[in-house]
């Protein structure tokens, strides 16, 4: 049995004075009541929070999860643990599908690894399969529509490690290729994409049930001779059924835009990510990376050319501080956005501190400095 005392336990949307019990890797018990343990640990005056989950992020300390190694995977992973992030989904982009192969084995393989100190639930591949009008940072020349002998090839062979894809619905014209997806689990997220409503209606009808880093890659309303069509943007807020994630850096989307999406989609519905790149977490401020040439200035990463965003160097911690200190939300709100929404997104009894549920444990302070980090129950640092 462990035994984690605080008097800042973060319980649903308030703060517990008490103790975490935790045994076999589960939380047994939220109590006030002090029960002997093998494991004791005193954090009273430090805030006790489920683990942070990080759904999209590509790599961090110079650790790619594309065209890197295995055990890049295990030291970018590691990298975002020391950070909060006990629950991750390393992220692949748009590149030659071999390669996009051999990035989703060396997941599965870290995944296994028992250097691995966070859970890997599975790949995040962010493309092939997007639009060439909203590919953002993602290289134009390996994007294409869907094609079923790779994508079937991919899932046939390690199916069992992709968690989620990113793809452009517009270009799913029949939603065949969404419907594969989730028939066999996987998350179909909605991103760098060009859709017209139409396309969005498509994609839930087949099962999509979340967007990519909303404002960043994804239409917005158009007009053709007058009529107009609502895009990726307001078809998100219009339909309940679909979870946004947004880039909480601090540079991605301004406070007051941040604001708004949370005001209209409800807390509930909003994840927080940091869609780090490699480079997160180093002194590196010019190179290239998947092909593309980028510097990194005023905190974010850049194309060369300073014409869009290519990423963020931010990790999980950061995400708290932004939400907090710029956008104005409450810590509670803020810890349920980086806990518990991408919990339900990905459906695994995780991101609460509850009975029955994953003992992954964060601590920190009110500088949103993480001090301790447990997975399953077990002190890593």
């Amino acid at each position: 049995m462990i035994r984690i005392k605080s008097d800042k336990i973060i319980v649903g949307e308030s703060l517990f004075d008490g103790y975490v019990y935790a045994l076999n890797g589960k939380i047994v018990e939220i109590s006030k009541e002090e029960k002997a343990a093998a494991e004791c640990y005193d954090f009273t005056g430090k805030y006790v929070s489920a683990g942070f989950i990080d759904l999209h992020t590509h790599g961090a300390g110079g650790h790619p999860f594309i065209n890197g190694t295995v055990e890049d995977v295990i030291a970018g992973c590691n990298y975002h643990l020391a950070h909060g992030t006990t629950t991750i989904l390393p992220t692949i982009s748009a590149g030659p599908f071999e390669n996009m192969k051999k990035a989703v084995e060396n997941i599965r393989a870290a995944k296994q690894d028992e250097r691995t100190k966070s859970n890997i639930l599975g790949a995040h591949l962010e493309g092939p399969y997007l639009s060439a009008k909203q590919c953002g940072a993602q290289c134009p020349t390996f994007i294409t529509p869907p094609l079923k002998e790779d994508y079937e090839s991919l899932m046939e062979e390690y199916g069992d490690c992709v968690a989620r894809w990113t793809y452009a619905p517009e270009n799913d014209v029949d939603g065949s290729f969404c419907k594969y997806l989730t028939e066999r689990g996987v998350i179909v997220s909605i991103g760098h994409s060009d859709a017209k409503y139409a396309d969005v209606k498509r994609g839930i009808e087949n099962g999509a049930s979340l967007v990519t880093h909303l404002y960043s890659c994804t239409s917005t309303v158009t007009r053709d001779h007058g009529f107009r069509s609502l895009g990726v943007i307001e078809s998100a807020f219009l339909r309940d059924e679909l979870y946004v994630e947004i880039i909480a850096d601090g540079k991605h989307l301004p406070p007051e835009l941040v604001q708004m999406i949370v005001k209209v989609k409800g807390k509930d519905k909003v994840a927080l990510i940091t869609d780090s790149l490699e480079i997160a977490g180093t002194d590196i401020t010019e190179g290239e990376m998947s092909g593309t040439p980028f510097i990194v200035e005023d905190g974010v990463c850049k194309l060369k050319d300073r014409s869009a965003f290519a990423g963020s160097v931010a990790t999980a911690d950061r995400l708290l501080r932004v939400m907090i200190q710029e956008c104005g939300f409450s810590l509670l709100d803020a810890v349920q956005m980086l806990t518990e929404v991408p919990a339900r997104i990905l459906q695994v009894q995780k991101g609460k501190l509850q009975e029955n549920y994953d003992a992954d444990v964060v601590v920190f302070d009110e500088n949103i400095t993480v001090s301790d980090v447990f997975v399953g129950g077990k002190k890593i640092n």
